[in-house]
C-alpha cells in the first residue's frame, strides 16, 4: 500500500516562497468598524491627557523627575550593552529597511503594491503627526534639563513625544495590520505591543527620555495605525493610478522585430535550387596552373571552356562503303592480323598472303584521300 509523503516545515516554507498566480481578488482589509472608532477616540483621549498633565506640571512631572533620578542604568549596569542594541529596534532606519523588505516580497508575490503603499502612508503620517508635536512643544530631555521639577516645555528641545517608541508602535504594528489571517493579526499586534514598550522604557532606562514621552510616543503611533483604514480609498487609488502608468509607458516601448520565417514546401525548395546554381562551378583540374607558374603567365594564359575554343575543321571521308566496327580489322603496332576481304569479291590480281606491301598499295589505289 503507497501513502503520500506528508509535507514538512522546509516544503511548507518553499511552498510560500512561490509567487501567486493573479493578485488575490478578496484581500482582508481593515475597515473603520465601531469598534476601531472607540479605540481611536480612546486612545486620543489618552494623548491629550498626558499632554495636559504634562503641560500643567502635574503629578506625571513629578513622576518624570523622580524616574530620573533612580537613574536605572546605574542600578542596573549589568543589562546596559544589551539594551544598547536593542533599542535599535525603535530607530527608523534600520527598522523601516527590515519592514519594508518583507512587505516589498508580499507585493511581488501578490502583484499588489498595496503593503508597501501601507507602510510609507504611515510613515509619512508619524513624521507628519510626531515631528509637528517635537518641534511644538519644544520639551527638553533629562539629560538636558535646567530646573527641577519644572516640565522643560518651550525651551526649543525634541523629545516629547518619543519618536523611538511611536517608529517602533508604526513599523512593527503595520505587519499586524497587514496580516492575512485574524490569529497572525492577534499575535503579531501583542509582539508589537510588547515590543514598543521595551523599546519606549529602554530609552527611559537610558537617560534619554521622560517617562511621559514614552507614554505620548506608545499613544501617537497606535492613533496611526487606528486611522489607517481612512486612508485606504487613498492607498486604492494610488495603485491604480501607478499601474496605468506603469502599461502606458509599457505601451510606448517599441516592440522588437519578428524574426523572418522560415521557408517550407515549394518555396524552400526554389530557394535550395536558386543557391545552388548560384554556387560558381569548380574550375577543371587540367585548367590549374602549374606550380611554379609565374604572375605574367597567369594573366595571359586563354580563357578555357567552349567560347574560348576556335571553329572546328569539319572532317570529310572518303566516299565509299564503310564498315562496321566488328568487320574492321584491328590495327596493332606489326599490322592488321585478319586476312583482307572485300565486299565485290576477290580481285583477279590479288597478291600473295605474304605481300603487305601490295595490299596497302591497292587500298590506297581503291580509297583515294579526302579532298582530292
Amino acid at each position: 500500500m503507497r501513502t503520500e509523503r506528508s509535507l514538512t516545515r522546509l516544503d511548507r516554507v518553499f511552498a510560500r516562497l512561490d509567487r501567486e498566480p493573479e493578485r488575490p481578488a478578496m484581500v482582508d482589509m481593515p475597515k473603520m468598524s465601531r469598534h476601531r472608532v472607540v479605540l481611536f477616540s480612546a486612545t486620543l483621549a489618552f494623548y491629550l491627557a498626558i499632554v495636559w498633565a504634562v503641560v500643567t506640571t502635574s503629578w506625571l512631572v513629578r513622576l518624570d523627575w523622580q524616574v530620573m533620578f533612580f537613574r536605572p542604568y546605574q542600578q542596573w549596569p549589568q543589562i546596559h550593552a544589551f539594551l544598547d542594541y536593542y533599542v535599535v529596534l525603535g530607530q527608523r532606519g534600520p527598522t523601516a529597511v527590515m519592514v519594508a523588505a518583507w512587505l516589498g516580497w508580499r507585493s511581488w508575490r501578490q502583484h499588489t503594491l498595496r503593503p508597501l503603499l501601507t507602510l510609507a502612508t504611515s510613515l509619512l503620517l508619524l513624521n507628519i503627526t510626531v515631528g509637528a508635536a517635537k518641534l511644538g512643544m519644544g520639551r527638553l530631555g533629562p539629560h538636558y534639563a535646567t530646573v527641577i521639577g519644572s516640565n522643560e516645555m518651550g525651551l526649543g528641545g525634541d523629545i516629547f513625544p518619543s519618536g523611538h517608541t511611536a517608529n517602533a508602535v508604526v513599523t512593527w504594528g503595520i505587519l499586524a495590520y497587514l496580516a492575512s489571517s485574524h490569529w497572525a493579526r492577534r499575535w503579531l499586534s501583542a509582539v508589537s505591543a510588547v515590543t514598543s514598550l521595551g523599546v519606549g522604557l529602554t530609552t527611559v532606562y537610558l537617560g534619554t527620555h521622560w517617562l511621559s514621552d514614552v507614554l505620548l510616543g506608545w499613544a501617537a503611533g497606535l492613533l496611526i495605525l487606528l486611522a489607517l483604514p481612512w486612508f485606504e480609498p487613498l492607498i486604492a487609488r494610488a495603485e491604480s493610478g501607478i499601474f496605468l502608468l506603469r502599461d502606458r509607458w509599457r505601451a510606448r516601448l517599441p516592440l522588437p522585430a519578428p524574426p523572418p520565417p522560415i521557408p517550407v514546401g515549394a518555396a524552400a525548395l526554389r530557394t535550395a535550387r536558386g543557391s545552388v546554381q548560384d554556387t560558381p562551378a569548380r574550375e577543371p583540374v587540367g585548367a590549374r596552373e602549374p606550380v611554379g607558374a609565374g604572375t605574367q603567365d597567369i594573366a595571359a594564359r586563354e580563357p578555357v571552356g567552349p567560347a574560348a575554343r576556335g571553329p572546328r575543321t569539319p572532317v570529310h571521308l572518303a566516299p565509299g562503303p564503310h564498315l562496321t566496327r566488328a568487320e574492321r580489322s584491328p590495327v596493332t603496332p606489326g599490322g592488321s592480323r585478319r586476312p583482307p576481304h572485300t565486299e565485290r569479291g576477290p580481285h583477279p590480281e590479288r597478291p600473295a598472303h605474304g605481300d603487305r606491301g601490295g595490299r596497302g598499295a591497292a587500298a590506297s589505289a581503291a580509297r583515294p584521300l579526302a579532298g582530292g
